[in-house]
């Protein structure tokens, strides 16, 4: 059976992986990464879109996550979040593509007890260089590339990692008494596949365009996250709460990210699920609870 092709950068990623798997039955979908795709190359792309052609989208996964390695390595940030999301997005206005580039929440500054921010609010590129160079390639985006949506997520979990949940639970395995957690930060853990299965939905859609929001609803902060991850794999590991100030970073953290949702509410498309319900179905699969351990923390 034909299934439209889309092509997918950043296609080692753990948010790739996801959409190749949850898309399978719907889109043929055609993974790139480094080194024989290279987004910071126009003539790299340029090539690797006529290779995989005909294509009814591009999803750019693109990017360097790493916060902190953002701050030391300012110029590489830029070059692929930044340069590298408008060159995507060139070539794809070039052929008439339709392209997604998956944002994040770091594009707002993240300042303590307000309300979630909207898809309307102004965005500034927040205080991390990483927040700075994915808010630059937002620009760049919608600058090159009349068909697009920009998808910001936040909090990201997936199969196979690496992840916040993923980390806790090789923690766990360490036999340490208790684990601190930053209890002071708020935001909207989410999971890969419930980003796949909206922008499933989004990606033949040439009528909705510009910025959505694709975080899970409900908030929590980090140790409530952790205490969550644990309670569904049957851990029993201690979790102290604990503030940003006991963890200095290079990067400072925003102390609300916070995302409404307010486009697909407006566009009359499904919610995104709820963290807790999401974080359920993923560790049911990724981390079957263990039964020989209680399952509440203490």
């Amino acid at each position: 059976m034909w299934r439209p092709r889309v092509f997918v950068t950043g296609g080692r990623g753990m948010l790739a992986r996801t959409l190749a798997r949850e898309w399978a039955e719907d889109f043929e979908v055609v993974p790139a990464d480094l080194p024989e795709t290279d987004v910071t190359d126009a003539r790299s792309v340029a090539a690797a879109l006529d290779a995989a052609a005909p294509l009814a989208a591009v999803v750019n996964c693109a990017a360097i996550t790493a916060v902190d390695k953002c701050e030391g390595e300012r110029a590489a940030a830029f070059a692929v979040n930044a340069e590298g999301a408008g060159i995507v997005a060139a070539e794809c206005a070039a052929r008439g593509i339709r392209l997604v580039h998956i944002s994040t929440d770091y594009v707002f500054d993240g300042g303590p007890a307000r309300p979630p921010f909207r898809e309307s609010d102004e965005a500034t590129g927040g205080r991390t260089v990483y927040g700075q160079s994915k808010f630059a390639g937002e620009l760049a985006v919608r600058r090159a590339c009349p068909d697009h949506v920009v998808a910001r997520v936040s909090w990201l979990y997936g199969a196979g990692g690496p992840s916040f949940v993923h980390s806790m639970m090789a923690l766990s395995r360490k036999g340490l008494p208790e684990l601190a957690v930053v209890d002071d930060q708020r935001g909207n853990p989410t999971s890969c596949a419930a980003v796949a299965a909206a922008l499933r939905l989004l990606l033949p859609r040439h009528d909705l365009r510009g910025t959505f929001h694709l975080t899970c609803e409900g908030e929590a902060t980090w140790a409530e996250f952790a205490r969550e991850v644990f309670r569904l794999a049957g851990v029993a590991q201690a979790v102290r709460p604990c503030s940003t100030d006991e963890f200095p970073r290079p990067a400072p953290r925003p102390a609300d990210s916070r995302l409404a949702k307010e486009r697909l509410r407006a566009e009359g498309l499904p919610p995104m699920p709820h963290w807790s319900s999401a974080l359920a179905r993923f560790m049911a699969s990724e981390f079957p609870p263990r039964t020989d351990l209680c399952a509440e923390n203490e």
